[in-house]
């Protein structure tokens, strides 16, 4: 048995697949805060834990007094060595 498509059938189907692309989009745009929130907190839980420790430590082990400053990175000394090669002296030929 061969069966053909109506009219009604096919204005059905548009409308039904309409429902769902806009159903879906209007989820996402409600549940997407809601997920990039959970993913945001789990990336800071992760970080956290290789990382956080490391701060907490140097802090509670020394004590700051009010307008005390420290310098935590040591500056970049260059020197240069003199010794580095020898000077050759050029003529230009013409």
């Amino acid at each position: 048995m061969l069966q053909y498509a109506s009219a009604t059938g096919l204005v059905r189907m548009i409308l039904i697949i309409l429902l769902i692309y806009f159903g879906v989009k209007i989820l996402s745009r409600l549940l997407a805060p809601v997920l990039m929130k959970y993913v945001v907190k789990k990336a800071g839980e992760r970080f956290g834990g290789q990382f956080g420790g490391f701060q907490g430590k140097q802090e509670a082990s020394k004590p700051k007094k009010e307008g005390e400053i420290t310098i935590d990175k040591m500056p970049n000394i260059k020197t240069s060595n003199k010794n580095v090669g020898d000077y050759v002296d050029y003529e230009e030929i013409e």
